[in-house]
């Protein structure tokens, strides 16, 4: 029989999991991306801003320390196709699963592109020969020396060829040099030692890990957080079913893990205050929203066309936008509240702000706007 929860119940322990909690403070960088078996980084400023949410002890010099000197996590495209960081112990995992269905699901536009089969498995060869011969290169440069070696890269040519050689493992983005990413070849950019963990069950892993950074989740969630195919996600759910317990979220059955069960504590007696990135994990990783803004609010976090917009989050509730202005002495957060903010909330902003400075090692400032 499924425990029925409330929103406000499935918030609380999502935004655990989700690390939004001051019991995560203290957790690494590669920690948390490892935590989160996937962080969205289409936007790799945003990207950085979301690892700030989790864990305020950082810096921005030691995310990107992590990620181009430790290599301890690869920024590429693997979950639905779209670019994250992933621990280097589980890329191998991830493109093994979400590679195939990705390409798949792109076949259309490499049509219409002119991109086809054999061309795209040439442009891997000549990929391969470029950046083994060069080092990594930028996009402009890539383009370039493929143009050079009668490769098409026009227009969108260009991003789908290098996102299709990411996504059968051969490369990923390496260092960002004046402004600019860079491409290298995955086997070489990845530490020594760094392959794939053995892993008997891929798709019961694939499940156990999605359940383990956002559950309580139902299947729908993990269709859509995936990305694998319906037979896929059946499988992986029948498979991490037996050390779970069923759920009853007001949009239906959802899974928690059996061993966070006892993690549904009281609330703690001082909010939870945390300024989350566009496109944030805690933003994207569930097929509804309905959990963490209220229905007059939603296209204020999710206008449409794809675009999911900055939030402050009160104990997992999305309360506000907010924006960051550059100034002569350092950044102001503007904040737009959805409704008035309790003004006990005051002092909770002004030091995720204030952390928020630190971690770009610049002085802040909070500006609450008000209608």
């Amino acid at each position: 029989m499924s425990s029925q929860f409330t929103w406000k119940q499935a918030r609380q322990l999502r935004a655990k999991r989700q690390l939004l909690c001051d019991a995560s403070q203290g957790a690494s960088a590669v920690g948390i991306v490892r935590h989160l078996f996937a962080l969205q980084s289409q936007e790799w400023p945003s990207a950085q801003l979301a690892i700030h949410a989790r864990s305020h002890h950082l810096t921005q010099a030691d995310v990107i320390h992590a990620r181009e000197t430790e290599r301890s996590f690869v920024l590429t495209w693997s979950l639905r196709g779209t670019l994250h960081l992933v621990a280097a112990e589980d890329v191998r995992l991830q493109l093994e699963l979400c590679g195939p269905p990705a390409i798949r699901g792109t076949r259309g536009r490499y049509k219409q592109l002119g991109l086809t089969e054999d061309l795209r498995e040439r442009a891997l060869e000549e990929i391969e020969d470029i950046l083994g011969r060069d080092g990594a290169l930028n996009r402009a440069q890539l383009a370039r020396a493929l143009e050079a070696r009668g490769i098409p890269v026009a227009g969108q040519a260009i991003h789908h060829l290098v996102r299709f050689a990411a996504l059968r493992g051969l490369t990923c983005l390496g260092a960002e040099v004046d402004g600019n990413l860079t491409y290298a070849l995955l086997d070489d950019w990845l530490p020594a030692g760094a392959g794939m963990l053995p892993v008997e069950e891929p798709l019961r892993e694939f499940a156990w890990r999605f359940l383990a950074a956002y559950g309580p989740a139902t299947q729908a969630d993990f269709k859509r957080w995936s990305g694998l195919g319906v037979a896929q996600v059946k499988a992986a759910w029948e498979a991490i079913s037996p050390v779970c317990v069923p759920l009853m979220l007001p949009e239906g059955e959802a899974l928690l893990l059996e061993r966070h069960l006892d993690r549904l504590e009281a609330a703690p007696a001082e909010p939870t205050v945390r300024l989350l990135p566009r496109y944030d994990n805690y933003l994207l990783g569930y097929q509804s929203r309905a959990f963490m803004v209220a229905d007059d609010f939603a296209k204020r976090v999710h206008p449409g066309g794809g675009l999911i917009r900055t939030c402050l989050s009160v104990d997992g509730e999305a309360k506000a936008n907010w924006k960051l202005e550059k100034r002569p002495t350092g950044i102001r957060i503007v904040l737009s509240p959805f409704e008035p903010l309790e003004p006990s909330l005051l002092p909770h902003l002004e030091a995720e702000v204030e952390s928020l400075g630190r971690f770009l090692n610049t002085k802040a400032e909070l500006r609450v706007e008000s209608d």
